[in-house]
């Protein structure tokens, strides 16, 4: 399969890496010091247990690499008004766009821009990071790819996706109700970043704290409730299950977007704790705890 990733970082330069040593031809859209490293030294992936590195094409002007059977969109979303209009010469008559970008409505941006046809939501489970220039990391137990059409039909492009990485060692599933799988991450991801931004700490250094404990244990009911509000059929069980999940793996949880915080980058403030608010008003439901994080770092979405 042709495949090109738009945002060939922590995430995306992880799955495009593993996609291409399974056999596809993989082209890494990237920038700056990132882009010249895998293009002189290729893209070096370091897991837990193991180290490699590929060649792929790499480049920043995604009209050198022409039309593609599926890209990958991981860009932060604050770099969608950039990122999507340079989308356009990948696609052919038979491209899939597959949103893997935080939040349960990001995907509607590139659908209508890119075409609703097209665009596949879905949602990737990952712990990574960036090393440096040309260097990913991917830490923990947990990696997943979720996808799905939003009529509910089990697609035979889904199915040809799922398969593409599956054959590359990267677990997928296909849902046949999508939503379910993006709040399910979404319930996770919003409370971490949201929370561990808003304290300026981890969750290795909150949760020992039960004042910080329970912050989080409502955002995530919190979450829950919009979300069930908003016809999602969430598990009962999703914020203990959650919480399991963060104690078990608390060392490797580390929020993109608190880092970002700390280092002065732009949030996906809007993508995350925005879209809870959002959708709370439009639910019916109050979002106290959404409202405060949402308040207190809108005046850092920019960057400092």
């Amino acid at each position: 399969m042709r495949i090109a990733v738009m945002g060939a970082g922590s995430t995306g330069g992880y799955f495009g890496g593993m996609l291409a040593r399974g056999g596809h031809d993989v082209s890494l859209i990237a920038r700056g010091a990132h882009l010249k490293a895998i293009r002189s030294n290729g893209l070096n992936v370091v897991r837990d247990q193991e180290e490699f590195t590929v060649k792929c094409q790499a480049t920043d002007d995604p009209s050198e690499i022409r039309h593609v059977d599926l890209v990958l969109l991981c860009v932060k979303t604050y770099q969608n008004e950039t990122a999507i209009p340079l989308i356009h010469p990948l696609i052919g008559p038979e491209t899939t766009v597959l949103c893997l970008q935080n939040g349960v409505d990001s995907y509607l941006t590139a659908a209508k821009a890119l075409g609703e046809s097209t665009v596949l939501p879905g949602a990737a489970f990952i712990e990574a990071g960036m090393l440096g220039p040309g260097k990913v990391r991917q830490t923990g137990s947990l990696v997943r790819i979720i996808l799905g059409e939003t009529d509910g039909v089990e697609s035979a492009r889904c199915l040809a996706i799922r398969d593409t990485f599956l054959e590359s060692g990267v677990p997928a599933e296909v849902l046949l109700d999508i939503r379910v799988g993006q709040w399910e991450k979404f319930l996770f991801i919003a409370t971490m970043a949201g929370v561990t931004s808003m304290a300026r700490a981890t969750l290795a250094e909150l949760m020992p704290q039960p004042h910080w404990r329970k912050v989080v244990v409502d955002c995530l009911s919190e979450i829950g409730a919009v979300g069930r509000a908003s016809g999602v059929g969430l598990p009962l069980d999703i914020v203990p299950h959650t919480m399991s999940y963060i104690e078990e793996h608390l060392a490797d949880l580390q929020a993109s977007m608190h880092t970002d915080l700390m280092a002065g980058r732009p949030l996906e403030l809007e993508a995350l704790n925005g879209a809870v608010v959002r959708a709370g008003w439009e639910a019916g439901v109050a979002t106290p705890v959404n409202d405060v994080i949402y308040a207190m770092l809108k005046a850092y979405q920019e960057g400092s």
